[in-house]
């Protein structure tokens, strides 16, 4: 992502970081019906807590910090057809996992024998999965997904219609328009209730999933998003500590009233940034039309975002994934081949078994004496 060199506040409160806050909508969206759908959530319960967690999130770090769902585990009980009292339980055995690393010191440790030019090619192999992703959604009504690409490109720096609010006015209407509006949506009061997970589906899951979605956790929720945020905002650098103890503290919270597993995420956060996110006014804004649609809309929630023309969205989601490449197109020599494999083997595979074999091959290449072309850890 190319920084923004311009001065901003903590908290700014304006249509840019509106259109900012809905940057990482494509992997909220899809996910969120899928567990609402197939594993029973309660949609008051899943958008209250993580518009909450946003409001906190951006008093806390006072920076755009995405807040999204875990993906193996979201997909995983997705699939599966966990309970929404499984999905609720694995946030709490997550969040108990997050505090062990980090008090025990074995997250700083990881972060430190961590190459930036590993991190680079995770990045590029995220970008990747995003395009495709994107291309998927785009693909049962491309024409949407083109008109998507031209407005952002002709309006994701205007002052007064940010493209990411034109696109999402644009898919309200165009749900208006096919009638799904008067037919989905059923305004009430709705709030999310106080249970208490069980240890057994604790266990259960992390056994499921949990203990798979650890890896991808710590490459691209907390190595990833600490370089990008390195990256962005400079003079508010967040280390690898502070984002795991956070999310352990945002699911074990979660976990009692019925939230979804959530993270942070290099990819939200460059979509929110590209989109126009500057400061911390981007995820207050964000978390209370969360809550809001969760208070109000309730139950019909779910319903209004199963015909939204997710066409759009990848549109959107494509663009964010373009951005991941400009990185790794700076590294030269050992660096740069030992990111393309990192981002190969991640692709090929998953995130973790990449990150795994890219600090490996680097390990080797020091080892034989390549020292100094591997010096370049900040392209």
């Amino acid at each position: 992502m190319q920084r923004d060199p311009r001065h901003y506040r903590d908290f700014e409160f304006n249509l840019r970081e509106l259109a900012g806050s809905m940057g990482d909508f494509g992997t909220l969206f899809p996910l969120a019906v899928g567990l609402i759908v197939v594993c029973g959530m309660d949609p008051a319960a899943l958008f209250v807590m993580i518009g909450l967690t946003n409001i906190a999130t951006g008093l806390i770090y006072r920076l755009p910090m995405p807040v999204e769902p875990k993906k193996v585990i979201s997909v995983a009980a997705i699939a599966q057809g966990w309970t929404a009292s499984m999905v609720a339980a694995s946030g709490l055995g997550l969040g108990i996992l997050w505090f062990i690393l980090t008090l025990t010191g074995l997250m700083r440790r990881l972060a430190e024998i961590t190459p930036v030019y590993i991190i680079r090619g995770i990045q590029l192999a995220l970008g990747i999965t995003l395009g495709w992703q994107a291309l998927q959604m785009m693909a049962p009504e491309p024409w949407w997904g083109i008109a998507a690409l031209a407005i952002i490109l002709l309006l994701r720096e205007n002052r007064f219609a940010p493209a990411a609010l034109v696109l999402m006015g644009l898919g309200i209407v165009i749900m208006a328009a096919r009638g799904d509006l008067a037919n989905t949506v059923t305004f009430g009061i709705r709030l999310p209730r106080f249970a208490v997970p069980t240890w057994n589906d604790v266990w259960r899951t992390m056994v499921l999933a949990g203990f798979a979605q650890i890896p991808l956790t710590i490459t691209n929720a907390v190595l990833a998003t600490a370089t990008m945020i390195r990256d962005l905002f400079p003079d508010k650098p967040v280390s690898e500590d502070r984002l795991m103890l956070n999310m352990g503290a945002m699911n074990v919270a979660s976990s009692f009233f019925g939230g979804m597993p959530m993270c942070h995420g290099s990819g939200g956060l460059a979509g929110q940034y590209y989109f126009g996110a500057r400061t911390g006014g981007t995820n207050i804004l964000e978390g209370v039309i969360e809550v809001a649609l969760g208070v109000f809309l309730g139950q019909s929630l779910a319903d209004v975002l199963n015909v939204f023309p997710m066409a759009l969205i990848g549109g959107m989601m494509l663009m964010v994934g373009v951005q991941f490449v400009r990185p790794v197109i700076k590294l030269r020599a050992w660096p740069l081949y030992l990111a393309l494999v990192t981002t190969a083997v991640s692709v090929a595979t998953n995130m973790a078994v990449g990150f795994l074999v890219g600090l490996a091959a680097a390990y080797v290449v020091r080892r034989l004496g390549r020292r100094d072309a591997l010096s370049q850890d900040s392209p």
